[in-house]
């Protein structure tokens, strides 16, 4: 899909953020086709120097975005990066409550001069008695019980990605396109707020809801009472090739085990329903598994793709760079900072049949300075000037 072709082509962003919920915002608009300004510290955002399981955020959500250095703590650094906001339609930001504002880059602030702004904070909390307080993907996992449905009882394990920051900047999207929308009827901007909270307690309100249908507070994932009879990992003849597999409905338990030669436990009128299988599970999964440990994980697999059911080899991450479908246009490619070239997941998402692609890699630090302040009406002489003064970068 060409640039000009994409469904946020010409709209503006200047995002003031870091980590990863906020750039997540920034890396979907700008996929979509946005033209994201990435504004950075001098020296560059430091989650670019992230070390352990933080080392991926900057390549990961940075893409197609252009990058600029100022020094917000002086007044002339200060001054380029309203110059920059006042020209964009949406600004992002997801620093502590009030940082912007101190710093005379609240919404209102910018209002005068640009009253059609959208102006996306990505917080902690929204509005109510934690607001001020400070919090991280993990914090809200653990006090928003998606920790405890996690791990198993007594040991609350947080999800093996960043998923509340993740799933939190997709929801403020979703507030950004909403306000686009209202700007497009009013012509005014206004203010989205997004927030890691209750992005998570959203993501575990099923379980609040299994409550107030069920009465009984949801089980942590590893012991909870599963909804089918075959809802498992299981292991193959392989030793670490596992597979999970699950039966959903009466007519798939009837295929399984005409696949898999299961004929006594097909022709078992006490395991025709699928709640009468999940009570007799205790019967019903030792078989299986003795079955599937006796087999091949690939010869699982073409059975089971055959005949429709839902499975999947337990992968780990770095396995999916060699996977065939993700390769079939699910990776783009991008160069980090080392010059390592390499893939990473596009959106999950096709328009008119075409995936997102990056149109531009991951910006280098500073690399769009010059060309974003002479946009702004900085001449060349200015930019040599505050740069000699390390203002700019």
């Amino acid at each position: 899909m060409a640039p000009d072709d994409l469904p946020l082509s010409g709209i503006k962003v200047v995002e003031f953020t870091h980590m990863v919920m906020g750039p997540s915002i920034g890396v979907i608009l700008a996929d979509l086709g946005a033209e994201v300004v990435k504004i950075e510290p001098i020296g560059g955002d430091q989650t670019r120097r992230l070390l352990g399981s933080g080392a991926g955020y900057f390549p990961m959500f940075n893409r197609n975005k252009s990058s600029i250095c100022l020094d917000l703590k002086a007044p002339e650094g200060l001054a380029a990066a309203r110059a920059l906001a006042v020209q964009a339609d949406v600004l992002i930001e997801n620093f502590r409550p009030g940082t912007l504002a101190r710093l005379g880059l609240s919404r209102e602030a910018l209002a005068t001069e640009n009253p059609g702004l959208v102006y996306c904070s990505a917080k902690g909390f929204l509005g109510g008695p934690y607001e001020k307080r400070t919090a991280l993907d993990e914090v809200t996992q653990m006090m928003g019980g998606l920790a405890y449905m996690t791990g198993p009882p007594g040991r609350p394990l947080r999800a093996g990605s960043s998923v509340i920051d993740i799933t939190g900047g997709m929801f403020g999207v979703i507030g950004i396109l909403a306000a686009l929308q209202k700007r497009h009827r009013t012509g005014a901007g206004g203010d989205v707020k997004c927030s890691l909270y209750e992005t998570t307690a959203f993501l575990v309100g099923q379980h609040m809801a299994q409550m107030a249908v069920t009465g009984k507070a949801a089980q942590p994932m590893p012991v909870r009472v599963s909804a089918w009879a075959i809802y498992d990992v299981f292991d193959t003849k392989m030793e670490g090739e596992q597979l999970f597999v699950g039966v959903v409905s009466d007519g798939q338990w009837v295929t399984f085990c005409q696949a898999f030669g299961l004929d006594a436990l097909g022709a078992n009128p006490d395991y025709a329903v699928n709640n009468q299988r999940v009570l007799a599970r205790e019967v019903i999964l030792p078989q299986v598994r003795a079955l599937f440990g006796a087999m091949e994980r690939a010869e699982l697999v073409a059975t089971l793709e055959r005949i429709g059911l839902p499975f999947a080899p337990i992968t780990r991450p770095d396995e999916l760079f060699d996977d065939p479908h993700l390769n079939a246009g699910g990776l783009v490619d991008v160069t980090l900072a080392d010059g390592t070239a390499t893939k990473l997941p596009t959106l999950p998402l096709e328009l008119d049949g075409e995936r997102m692609q990056a149109g531009r890699d991951i910006p280098r630090i500073g690399e769009d300075t010059d060309r974003l302040l002479e946009r702004a009406g900085y001449s060349g002489s200015d930019i040599a000037r505050l740069r000699a003064a390390a203002i700019v970068a």
